[in-house]
C-alpha cells in the first residue's frame, strides 16, 4: 500500500508564481498538500521551529525561489543541506534567474535540481508538472532521520 502523498513546501514571495505554480499542480491533478511562504525567514521558522529545533512535520519536497526577502533562497539552502535532519529532503531550486553563478552556487549548497521558470503559461504548467511527478510521486526518498 502506497503511503499518502507528502507535503510540498513552496517557498515563494511572489503572488503571480504562488498561482501560477498551484495552477499547474492542479491542473496536473498533483494531490499533495502544498505549504506556500513568503521569505526564508519564515521557511527557516516552518523547517527548524521558532526555538531553532525542528518544525512539526518535514515535506517530502522543497520547491524554493533564489531570491526572496529576509533570507534569500541560497542561505535558506545552505541551513537546510547542513542540517542532518533536513538534509536529505529534495529541494529543487524554481527560479527566474539563468545567471551561472546562481546554478553553481546552488549545486555547491546541495540543490537535487535547478528549474528556470518558464515565461509562457503552458511551459510552466509542463515544468511543475515534471517536478511534481518525479520528486513528489516517483522519487523513493531516504526514511527520515529523528
Amino acid at each position: 500500500m502506497r503511503e499518502a502523498p507528502g507535503k510540498i513546501l513552496l517557498v515563494e514571495d511572489d503572488q503571480n508564481d504562488v498561482d501560477l505554480t498551484l495552477e499547474a499542480f492542479r491542473r496536473n491533478r498533483i494531490s499533495n498538500e502544498i505549504f506556500v511562504l513568503r521569505d526564508g525567514a519564515e521557511a527557516l521558522d516552518y523547517l527548524f521551529g521558532a526555538d531553532g529545533r525542528e518544525g512539526p512535520d518535514s515535506p517530502s519536497l522543497i520547491l524554493l525561489d533564489l531570491k526572496l526577502p529576509k533570507v534569500d533562497g541560497l542561505e535558506v539552502l545552505a541551513e537546510i543541506k547542513g542540517d542532518p535532519r533536513l538534509k536529505t529532503i529534495p529541494t529543487v531550486m524554481l527560479t527566474s534567474s539563468r545567471e551561472e553563478k546562481d546554478l553553481m552556487k546552488s549545486y555547491d549548497l546541495g540543490a537535487n535540481a535547478y528549474v528556470v521558470k518558464p515565461v509562457d503559461f503552458m511551459d510552466f504548467v509542463e515544468a511543475v508538472r515534471e517536478i511534481g511527478l518525479f520528486w513528489a510521486v516517483l522519487n523513493q526518498p531516504p526514511p527520515h532521520p529523528r
